[in-house]
């Protein structure tokens, strides 16, 4: 069984991609962060929410947590285009709806759109070279 102390399988592509990297807080409640967990299960999250992070051309995309702090990795092709996929993904049906809905979780503007409550970090060490 995967979990933090074995670690996690990493998928593995016929072609070469990149990686982004983001933060995010939730509010300090337990009881939120619980609920948050569980609807982004496989069981509870939103099918149309999934379908549209890969129509966008996200390969994979992992969150985990560590208290009321959030950390995504975002796989994509090379030729990805951050700003022109967000833009689309904001505009597919119930992605409002859902952002709106995560909302009560997050510390963050309650109407912003997924790519300005996620905020993009910078890589400062790397081991492969």
């Amino acid at each position: 069984m995967e979990n933090k102390n074995s670690g996690y399988k990493q998928q593995e592509y016929k072609i070469p991609v990149k990686r982004y990297c983001q933060t995010l807080q939730l509010k300090n409640d337990p009881a939120l962060i619980e609920e948050y967990i569980r609807i982004h299960s496989e069981q509870y999250a939103w099918p149309e929410i999934r379908e549209g992070i890969r129509s966008i051309g996200i390969l994979e995309m992992e969150i985990f947590q560590i208290g009321n702090q959030l950390f995504m990795i975002v796989e994509t092709p090379l030729d990805f285009d951050w700003e022109e996929a967000f833009t689309r993904l904001a505009q597919l049906p119930r992605q409002q709806e859902w952002e709106e809905f995560v909302a009560r979780f997050q510390l963050s503007d309650p109407k912003a759109s997924s790519s300005e409550k996620w905020q993009l970090m910078d890589r400062i060490f790397y081991l492969y070279k």
